[in-house]
Parts: C-alpha cells; sequence; structure tokens
C-alpha cells in the first residue's frame, strides 16, 4: 500500500467536502488517515497460510472447541463505515487443533478487509475447516453496523447476526443446536 498517495487522495477529498487541509487541526491528518486505513485494510495483505501453518496441532480430540465473543471491527464495503461486534467460532476436530489465539488472528485477517457480514463469517468458517480438516466448524457473528446508525435509517439499536455451518455443524441438526446451545448458554451466564 503506498500510504504516501493515499495521505494525497485524503488531503484531495477534505478540499472536496469544504475543509482546508493546511489548517492546524488537519495538517497532519491526510498521514493519520492513510496509516489507519493501512492497518484496517491489512487483512489484504495477510498470508493465512503463514498465519496458520505453525499453530496446528495432532489431536485426539474429537470433541466440540468453542472460542466466544472474539471482538471484531471491520469496514462495510457498501459505504466504507465501520461495523463491529462479536465473533463466535467453533468446530470438532478430526485429527488436528489450532492454538486459540489463531482464531482469532484469523477473524482479524478477514476482518481487516472491505466486507460485507455474511460473505466475513462464510470466509472465517471455510479458513477454519479447511486448515484443519475438520469434521465440521460453526461459526456466528453479531454486530452493529455504523452505516445504518449513522446515516440512512438511522437506527441506533439494530444488531445484525450471520451464521455459517459446514460439514457435521450443517449436516446433523444435533451438532449445530449443541453448538448454538453453548454459545448462548455462555453469554446468558456471562
Amino acid at each position: 500500500m503506498n500510504e504516501d498517495r493515499l495521505a494525497e487522495l485524503v488531503r484531495q477529498m477534505l478540499i472536496e467536502i469544504g475543509e482546508d487541509p493546511g489548517r492546524e487541526g488537519l495538517a497532519r491528518t491526510p498521514m493519520r488517515v492513510a496509516r489507519a486505513w493501512s492497518f484496517l485494510t491489512s487483512g489484504y495483505r495477510t498470508d493465512l497460510k503463514a498465519l496458520v501453518n505453525n499453530a496446528v496441532f495432532k489431536s485426539e480430540a474429537n470433541n466440540m472447541i468453542i472460542v466466544r465473543d472474539i471482538e471484531l471491527y471491520s469496514l462495510c464495503e457498501h459505504h466504507m463505515l465501520p461495523f463491529f461486534g462479536r465473533c463466535h467460532v467453533g468446530y470438532i476436530a478430526q485429527e488436528k487443533v489450532i492454538g486459540v489465539s489463531k482464531i482469532a488472528r484469523i477473524v482479524d485477517a478477514y476482518a481487516r478487509r472491505l466486507q460485507i457480514q455474511e460473505r466475513l463469517t462464510a470466509q472465517i468458517a471455510r479458513e477454519i475447516m479447511d486448515a484443519l480438516d475438520a469434521e465440521g466448524v460453526g461459526v456466528v457473528i453479531e454486530a452493529k453496523h455504523l452505516c445504518m446508525m449513522m446515516r440512512g435509517v438511522e437506527k441506533q439499536n439494530s444488531l445484525m447476526t450471520t451464521s455459517s455451518v459446514l460439514g457435521s455443524f450443517h449436516e446433523d441438526t444435533k451438532t449445530r443446536t449443541e453448538f448454538l446451545s453453548l454459545i448462548q448458554r455462555a453469554r446468558e451466564s456471562g
């Protein structure tokens, strides 16, 4: 990413909206915005194979493994405004498990792109399924979208929930129900 070029584009945007990019409060804003966008879109430059590679371990576990309440921040591809919330991931291992922090890093790698929540949910599920050759994977994301809160319909308390279920989570109603029940029960007790 060329941060200098992006900073110049931000400077031009400030002019277009009627601001003076040379005034004291805005003089360094274009570069700050460029650096922020570099971070917020770092998922495009994340090598997921390298991210996961050293954290997959052989295991005889075949029970359900769940990581809940992973904080998530992304940008809506339609208005480039943030959406944020929580991601819950569950999987049933066959012969491999993944280091718990890598699940959060996978979430971040896909969230730090221009996204729609539906695709983000599916991408996380697919990445975990493929990395582990898991028996099944379930991902649920609950998020608030500033494009709905700050503009448009201006609904402050709306919450979007999406899910993606693969393998046994898709094929077996009991498995899917257990996953959804466990993330709900943990939410109620927390």
